[in-house]
């Protein structure tokens, strides 16, 4: 690590966008640098949220445009670059996956075409959807160390189950310990069955709090709808995303040890053997997921738990390398 930490952002769309907003309010990195195909967003990005530093009270980080050889010495790198959603004339709709697959495989093969050119020892945290293809992408075909390719996974779609949760139980989400696994997408699940609020199980806090009792089901449904709604309301994601991947930087950036349901390269774990990228708890930290927490799942969770593993490997075949 730096003693100047760097952060670089590849892709400055509407989520790179927020995300070099967030990371700049942290005050954790000294120097930002932006990188984009188009030039002169990403120059006019730069000019803004660098001007943005000298409001009081002024950040002391340096954002700057920039191009693949600031990888040479980043600490962490961004990845959000591609389109979240396709128009209609190229795909597009509530499930267009596949159309995603085939745009964003190549967005990324370029952008960590890019990043290995200079460097293969900062960790990458990837945005980009289809998400679980994209860090099998990322991880398998660059010879990038797998622990450093980190995909933000269900985090956002986990935080969207604890807001879901405190929302039912008249809590903050800070007292509520959940996580959805699987496919950052629609076959996404809950992890019900060891969730808590305030260290009381969710059937102990349904009677303690005098609430109706969760159903898996219902719970997956309303969690994967909430991302539509936003898509439908506003044409993208941006917020929770982006803050996702920033509280991934800082776990990396401050050796946190902390634990994110990150998507990463399943092997040796719950029976996988590197065949699939999908989310699981793991440990955070300086050198991306240090470990896979070893978790029990009950009968539900673990036919969901392959239902996804077979739907993201479905959409990676199409696109992956001959």
């Amino acid at each position: 690590m730096s003693i100047a930490p760097h952060l670089v952002v590849v892709g400055i769309g509407h989520v790179g966008s927020d995300v070099v907003t967030n990371a700049a309010s942290l005050g954790l990195f000294s120097r930002i640098s932006l990188i984009d195909c188009d030039e002169k967003v990403r120059d006019g990005q730069a000019l803004d949220n660098h001007q943005a530093t000298g409001v009081a009270p002024a950040m002391t980080t340096t954002v700057s445009a920039a191009d693949y050889t600031a990888c040479r010495d980043a600490d962490v790198i961004i990845v959000a670059a591609g389109p979240s959603i396709l128009p209609e004339s190229y795909g597009g709709g509530h499930d267009s996956r596949n159309a995603l697959a085939e745009v964003n495989s190549k967005v990324i093969r370029e952008v960590m075409g890019g990043i290995s050119r200079y460097t293969h020892t900062a960790p990458v945290i990837l945005i980009t959807n289809p998400l679980d293809v994209n860090v099998h992408i990322a991880a398998t075909e660059f010879d990038y160390p797998t622990n450093l390719v980190v995909g933000t996974g269900t985090s956002l779609d986990s935080a969207r189950l604890r807001r879901h949760i405190a929302d039912r139980a008249g809590v903050s989400p800070d007292s509520v310990q959940a996580f959805i696994l699987g496919e950052h997408g629609a076959t996404a699940f809950p992890y019900l069955s060891h969730a808590s609020i305030g260290g009381l199980t969710l059937t102990e806090a349904s009677a303690t709090l005098g609430f109706e009792p969760f159903e898996p089901e219902t719970v997956r449904q309303a969690v994967v709808q909430s991302a539509f709604d936003v898509l439908e309301g506003k044409g993208w994601t941006s917020s929770g995303i982006s803050r996702a991947a920033v509280s991934l930087a800082r776990a990396m950036m401050l050796d946190q040890h902390s634990i994110h349901p990150v998507c990463t390269v399943a092997d040796g774990i719950l029976g996988f053997h590197g065949e699939v990228s999908l989310s699981l708890p793991a440990v955070v930290g300086a050198h991306g997921v240090e470990r896979h927490l070893e978790i029990s799942l009950d009968d539900w969770e673990r036919e969901h738990l392959q239902a996804s593993a077979q739907a993201v490997r479905a959409v990676y075949e199409t696109v992956r390398a001959d």
